[in-house]
């Protein structure tokens, strides 16, 4: 699935902008459409190196001046990054360099799932230069504006691909899945409908390249292949619908239960009749570690194969947040049912309860709050 865009530091202005407050002057939301998400970054991408590629590819274009420096900051986080351009418009027109090829990689160049403003029209890469896709190299989704890189339109294409064995290669399942579908009029245009693929030990999850095409593929569930009978479903974890967090969509509050009349309830002592104290606001405390409850039932920790699966899809799917150090979830006990995620940073977790709170799953809605430091470091799981 693809994360938001976090926060990034004071940067220094390349704009030709006074530097006193020119950061502090920029609105979140001008911030936000600002920047942009690019996946499919090979390991050990430098943030200098992907900024100096970026900025070459859109001057080569005359996608900015020849002596513009279009991309301002760069983030880098294992097989994605963030980068923050000039202005609104130039970060218009580097959607456009989405799929160029970048050290044996086709670069996914989209909106972070934060972005909320209007849908600008681009190109890929291909279509940009004429150029062909390199031999070997996985296509982009286009920037359709049908969710493009949001979070919930990438959940919607994502599939989750169970019983792998050790021999099947990301290039392996992508191929042969690919070809399944097409044989069988699953595909929706001519082409591979599977745009990327990673594998995690006895699993891996795929992209598609459209949301009815990760729909049709779920007929696939329980193909054979190399002596393994694959299981095709929604991920586990990140099933479900996005519920939006505003009081429209919120759910109604149950209903207040109905008191007796005053005429059958017995008189209180003066003394009692004293109003009620305010209520002391509670203060939530920041920490690294985030409690996530509705996730899960009894039944599905009980079968062990079943509890390692949900343990390693909720790991893969969480690090997208940030440098997850630790996750739990207790089988037994005051714990048990819930998912504590323990990471490097308070702004990760920060970022995680973001992501998570308000989604739902099999019908329940998730919570994600702030937990303890120190009650999580002794395993006391209790509220």
């Amino acid at each position: 699935m693809i994360p938001s865009a976090a926060s990034q530091p004071p940067l220094s202005n390349t704009g030709g902008l006074p530097l006193d407050g020119y950061s502090t002057t920029l609105s979140a939301q001008d911030k936000i459409n600002r920047e942009l998400f690019v996946g499919n970054t090979p390991p050990g991408t430098s943030e200098a190196l992907l900024m100096q590629f970026l900025s070459g590819a859109m001057r080569k274009t005359n996608l900015c001046p020849p002596d513009a420096t279009p991309i301002l900051a760069c983030r880098t986080n294992q097989k994605f990054a963030f980068i923050e351009c000039a202005s609104v418009d130039t970060a218009n027109k580097a959607l456009n360099l989405n799929g160029v090829p970048f050290l044996g990689a086709s670069l996914r160049v989209s909106r972070p799932s934060k972005y909320a403003g209007p849908h600008i029209p681009s190109l890929t890469w291909q279509q940009l230069t004429g150029q062909p896709l390199p031999p070997g190299m996985q296509p982009v989704p286009e920037n359709n504006g049908m969710g493009g890189g949001s979070a919930e339109e990438k959940l919607n294409r994502e599939l989750f691909i169970g019983n792998t064995t050790p021999e099947m290669t990301e290039a392996m399942l992508r191929d042969f899945l690919g070809r399944a579908m097409e044989q069988v009029g699953l595909t929706r245009m001519p082409g591979n409908p599977i745009v990327s693929c990673r594998v995690s030990g006895k699993f891996a999850f795929v992209e598609l390249r459209t949301k009815e095409e990760a729909e049709n593929a779920l007929n696939l569930n329980n193909i054979p292949y190399l002596g393994a009978s694959l299981r095709v479903g929604r991920p586990r974890f990140m099933s479900g619908e996005l519920q939006l967090n505003n009081a429209a969509s919120a759910p109604a509050p149950p209903a207040a239960i109905a008191a007796p009349p005053m005429a059958q309830m017995p008189a209180a002592p003066a003394m009692m009749m004293a109003p009620a104290a305010a209520a002391v606001p509670v203060t939530i405390v920041p920490t690294r570690v985030v409690e996530l409850k509705q996730m899960l039932t009894q039944q599905d920790l009980e079968d062990d194969e079943e509890y390692n699966d949900i343990l390693e899809d909720t790991r893969d799917e969480c690090s997208s947040f940030g440098t997850l150090k630790n996750i739990v979830i207790p089988r037994t006990g005051p714990g048990a049912t819930k998912i504590f995620l323990e990471y490097l940073s308070v702004e990760d977790a920060g970022k995680a309860i973001a992501g998570l709170k308000g989604r739902t799953f099999d019908g329940r809605q998730v919570g994600a709050t702030y937990f303890d430091e120190i009650k999580f470091a002794n395993e006391d799981y209790s509220d």
